[in-house]
Parts: structure tokens; C-alpha cells; sequence
């Protein structure tokens, strides 16, 4: 549902005969702001010009209003250059992606760079969100274009490669190597689809999983953690899902602190894995953990550096022991506990999983509105106006096996085009749901 003014009946049944046709599946996403990409690019090779988007133009609107708005320091000595311009042989993917493509910038995006850092994890993921075929080498023309998952619908996002530049470094997120450009780009995109890099700055690491996947996110407050967590982490890694944590902050003055064992306060982080090993006898759970930052990472028991790793059979440890300042690093599932304060999974529609998955979620999607006088009823608080709020009705009918009762499911609830309205002052509205059982009396 979203808090915003309904659209016409017209407009309304031209988007239903549109999903009916299968517009806005990944195979079929919408163009954003009307660019078709193919068109573009042809044109511009036939021209033999560079593509420049007159949509999303180098300049300071296209950087933020505030902390990166034309007045601010932050974006004194700022160019925007190619990567054709910033080294001798730029690449658009080397080797595949891999997490180190992902460094954080000068930018408060940590949440965005850890969703992308877990999607590569997924490649088959990857690639619907950065289509194949693109490169600096053939049929390039300084045009580039990523799928992007907005509120039920793909939409296909074209961007130039021009780049925010300062002292002749990439002033956002960046690969390790420096000459890899694919999670720069979609940043760009991101930005784009967002209006302006600035309204990037600060969210949930779900919201980058949710419109890199389409997929619903469940989150878990780990100091009430349920007894089966590891086990629900397991299989989540198992079967593709997304994983992210944080730790909470108690003020501003903790934003990006960090602690004596070098864990970064309100930072997201992803999770790229868990394992378990045999130390001193005992079974014990490790999860690895990734800084978008590319560095910074933690120093107590399991780190790059600890003696637990001696006590590992070797070939355990030739698996999983890594001991480069990359930003990812392991620790034990009890420490997780202790020092991380929430865990977020995102959890894949059945359309994004791989044909060989065994169990796969079906999905619905309704959409809705709160309107002033007709359907905003307010909280529980209201009790005269609190039921014409919208309504729906959820049944569930296949249970999660065979022969038992038990049924998951997980609701989400989004607003629409709210890091849009930042540069007008508006953020995230208060909304919220409520679920009720429907008595078996009066069940139909």
C-alpha cells in the first residue's frame, strides 16, 4: 500500500492489462522515463558519440540538496568523468562480481552496498538486476542500463557513465581494484531512479534487497532471537536468500562508531555465509560477515588473525580461512548474538529462484491508498474510524508439508516514491498493520 493519492479508473485498468500482459516482469521491465536502452545505444554507436543523459545531468541537482547540495563543501573540486577518462583499461565486470567490487564512498549508502554485496553471491540474482552483454569494449557508446524491482513492478533504468570524480577518485562506491565499474554504475542507476545520489543516504539494508529481488524481507531482533535462528539462517543461505545485520545505535554520536573489537555501530553489514567446525572437540557455529567498507573488521575470537583457527583441521581451515583486510571476516554464532542487534532476510519469489528448488514461496501482491476522508482511519487508537482503513483477506491453503496444518507466510507492508519527496522535506510516513484471526464462525 502506499499513503498517496489514487491514480484515475483509467489508469488504474491500463496498469492491470499491462501486468496481465506481463509488463513489468524482469523479462519485460518498464522503461523508466520512457529510454529504451537498444534504441540509445544503436543511435549513439550509428552517430559515433558518447550517449549523454539529458534525464540525470552531471551537475549538483543530480548529487543532493543538503548534505550534497550546491552549496554544500562535500562537493567543492567535484567532476564527473568517465571511466574511459579515470584509467587505461576500465572494465565493466572482472571475473565475475564478487563482494570487493562493493567499497563504500562518501556516501551513507552502507545499507544499498551491503544488499549488492549479497547479491553476488547469487549470480543468476545478479544478472537480472545487471543485464549480460555490457562492457568498455564492444559496442561501447558510455550507455549502460540495470533492472531495478520497484513497488511490484521491474522497471529498466539508462544511465551514462559519467561519474562523480574528486582528486581523481570515484567519490561514491568503487571496486577494490579501481579499474572495475558495474557496482558504480548501478549505484548511478539507483541514484537516478531515486533523483539524486543524496537520497541514498541512510535506510534498511531490506529495502536493497527487496528492489534488487522483488522479494519479501522478515526481520529479527537478535536479543530475542528464537531458539532455531542458526538453523533458519542456514537455510536461508541455502536457498539463495539475502542476509544483512546491524547494530543499533543509542545516538549520534554512535552513527559509525567503532567498537574496541572494530564492529561499526548503525552500519549494515551483510552476511555472505555459515559453517560449522569442530574446535577442541565441540562443535561450534561460525557466520561470516562482510563490511561494505572493504575494511574494518572484527578482532575478537574467529577474526582473520585469532588463534581459534590453529585448532581447525587443516583442510576446514583451507576453506574457510581467509586472512586479507577485505572486509569479511567470521565470528561465532554466539558473538553474532552478543554484538549484532538485527538481523534482516530477504526472502525470493518463486520467479527468482532457480527451477531446481524444492520449496518455493508463491506470492500476491494487492495495492491500496489511505486517503484523507474515505479510506485513512488512523490506528487502534481510532476505534470509530479504524475499520475503513483497507482490508484484506488472507487465506492460507497449502501447507509447508505435507499432511500437517502449519502454514508460514510473511507480510510486508511499502510506500511508494518517498526518497523521491526528500529533497521537498517529506520522509517515510507512520504506517503500520494489524492482523486478525476471522472467527470460524463467520469464515465463508
Amino acid at each position: 500500500m502506499e499513503p498517496v493519492l489514487a491514480c484515475g479508473v483509467a489508469a488504474k485498468l491500463r496498469s492491470q492489462w499491462d501486468r496481465a500482459e506481463g509488463l513489468g516482469q524482469n523479462d519485460r521491465a518498464l522503461k523508466f522515463l520512457g529510454q529504451d536502452f537498444g534504441s540509445l545505444q544503436a543511435e549513439c554507436l550509428r552517430n559515433r558519440c558518447l550517449f549523454q543523459d539529458e534525464a540525470f545531468p552531471p551537475q549538483a541537482s543530480s548529487l543532493g540538496f543538503k548534505e550534497l547540495g550546491p552549496r554544500s563543501s562535500k562537493i567543492q573540486g567535484v567532476d564527473w568523468m568517465r571511466p574511459t577518462e579515470l584509467c587505461s583499461n576500465p572494465q565493466f565486470i572482472v571475473d565475475g562480481a564478487t563482494r570487493t567490487d562493493v567499497c563504500q564512498g562518501a556516501l551513507g549508502d552502507c545499507w544499498l552496498l551491503a544488499a549488492i554485496a549479497s547479491l553476488t553471491l547469487n549470480e543468476d540474482l545478479l544478472h537480472r538486476v545487471v543485464p549480460h552483454g555490457q562492457s568498455f569494449d564492444r559496442d561501447y557508446a558510455g550507455i549502460f542500463h540495470f533492472q531495478i524491482w520497484q513497488f511490484g513492478e521491474w522497471v529498466d533504468v539508462v544511465i551514462d557513465d559519467r561519474l562523480p570524480v574528486k582528486d581523481g577518485k570515484l567519490l561514491f562506491v568503487h571496486s577494490a581494484e579501481g579499474a572495475e565499474f558495474w557496482s558504480a554504475l548501478l549505484e548511478k542507476a539507483y541514484a537516478k531512479l531515486n533523483g539524486c545520489y543524496e537520497a541514498l543516504s541512510g535506510g534498511s539494508t531490506s529495502e536493497g534487497f527487496e528492489d534488487f529481488t522483488g522479494g519479501v524481507t522478515e526481520m529479527y531482533e537478535l536479543k530475542n532471537a528464537p531458539p532455531d535462528l542458526y538453523s533458519i539462517m542456514g537455510r536461508a543461505v541455502e536457498r539463495g536468500s539475502l542476509l544483512g545485520c546491524s547494530i543499533d545505535i543509542t545516538g549520534m554520536f554512535d552513527m559509525e562508531a567503532v567498537t574496541f573489537k572494530k564492529l561499526v555501530k548503525g552500519h549494515a553489514y551483510s552476511i555472505t555465509g555459515v559453517d560449522e567446525v569442530t574446535f577442541k572437540g565441540n562443535p561450534t557455529k561460525l557466520v561470516r560477515i562482510r563490511n561494505p567498507w572493504g575494511e574494518v573488521e572484527w578482532t575478537g575470537p574467529w577474526s582473520d588473525n585469532s588463534k581459534e583457527w590453529g585448532s581447525v583441521d587443516q583442510a576446514v581451515r583451507a576453506r574457510l580461512y581467509n586472512r586479507s583486510e577485505d572486509g569479511e571476516f567470521w565470528m561465532s554464532f554466539s558473538d553474532f548474538l552478543r554484538e549484532f542487534s538485527r538481523l534482516e532476510i530477504c526472502n525470493l519469489t518463486a520467479d527468482a529462484l532457480q527451477s531446481a528448488e524444492l520449496k518455493k514461496w508463491s506470492s500476491a501482491l494487492y495495492q491500496g491508498e489511505w486517503r484523507r476522508g474515505s479510506t485513512a482511519g488512523g490506528c487502534r487508537n481510532y476505534p470509530a474510524t479504524f475499520w475503513i482503513n483497507p482490508q484484506f483477506k488472507v487465506e492460507l491453503q497449502h501447507p509447508d508439508t505435507e499432511g500437517q496444518s502449519d502454514c508460514s507466510f510473511v507480510l510486508a507492508l511499502m510506500q511508494k516514491d518517498r526518497r523521491q519527496k526528500r529533497r521537498e522535506g517529506k520522509d517515510m510516513e507512520t504506517i503500520g498493520f494489524a492482523v486478525y484471526e476471522v472467527p470460524q464462525e463467520v469464515r465463508t
